[in-house]
């Protein structure tokens, strides 16, 4: 068969190529159909593809979708429901107002007969406590309803109480002094065991001086300083107070813990 696809001159080419051979032979055939393998290739492959993609189509078209209904709707009753008593209620009556009793006299003007019966006379008093009436009945007293006179509620203003100033300064003088836990023979004895007296070897005589600090209301003591005329024995003296560990009972004035001072002497003989 023919290839048209192929020019004139490829058609010439293979016929000088072939001459004298046989033409039957495959490459001969082979080349003159190239054009319409191709052409089938083409074809089967457009085929092959569309049936790829039209196969998901025409699978959803003879699948059979399930149709979800909608619930039918909730329909509630409201018919009213007769309420069924095996006993009807009892219907209370209010009770009639009763009228109080007053006093009564007779006011009627007796009918001049001869025998005509004069009513009881009655005084002044009672006919003020009386209504009148047919008859004369003075046994009911009257019932005096006394008159309610509202007093006015007076408000007082609540003033918040301020928070009372606390005085914070040391005193010099309390009702009760204040106390070394222990004893002072025993801050004395500390005060002698951390004082240290080596660097005054070469020192000779007696030296003095007196320390002064505040008993704080917790226990401890502040502003520890001691006055006396040699400063390194002052220095001293205030170390050796600073060194001691124990607390203090607070000084006591008009019953409350106050701030206090406290003198306290020290003096050492050197030889």
């Amino acid at each position: 068969m023919k290839n048209f696809l192929t020019s004139d001159r490829e058609s010439r080419f293979n016929e000088i190529l072939f001459e004298n051979r046989n033409k039957s032979y495959g490459a001969y055939v082979l080349r003159n159909e190239e054009g319409l393998i191709m052409k089938k290739s083409l074809f089967i492959g457009v085929a092959f593809f569309a049936a790829i993609a039209l196969t998901p189509l025409l699978i959803n078209a003879l699948m059979v979708k399930e149709t979800v209904l909608p619930a039918p709707p909730v329909i509630h009753d409201l018919t009213p429901i007769p309420i069924i008593r095996d006993k009807e209620p009892d219907v209370i009556k209010p009770a009639p107002p009763v009228a109080p009793k007053v006093n009564t006299y007779d006011s009627r003007v007796a009918t001049p007969t001869r025998d005509a019966m004069e009513p009881k006379p009655i005084t002044a008093d009672e006919k003020n406590y009386a209504a009148p009436g047919i008859d004369t009945s003075l046994d009911n007293p009257p019932v005096l309803t006394p008159q309610v006179v509202e007093t006015p509620q007076i408000t007082t203003p609540i003033i918040p109480e301020l928070p009372k100033k606390v005085d914070n300064t040391p005193v010099d003088r309390v009702d009760v002094e204040a106390g070394f836990n222990g004893g002072i023979n025993s801050f004395r004895a500390q005060v002698v065991q951390n004082f240290n007296s080596e660097d005054f070897d070469d020192s000779f005589g007696l030296m003095k001086t007196t320390v002064t600090f505040i008993v704080e209301k917790d226990g401890t003591i502040s502003n520890i300083k001691a006055n006396g005329s040699n400063k390194d024995f002052n220095a001293e003296a205030e170390k050796s107070i600073k060194k001691i560990k124990g607390k203090w009972t607070p000084a006591k004035l008009n019953g409350a813990y106050v701030r206090s001072y406290f003198k306290f002497p020290i003096s050492m003989q050197f030889e």
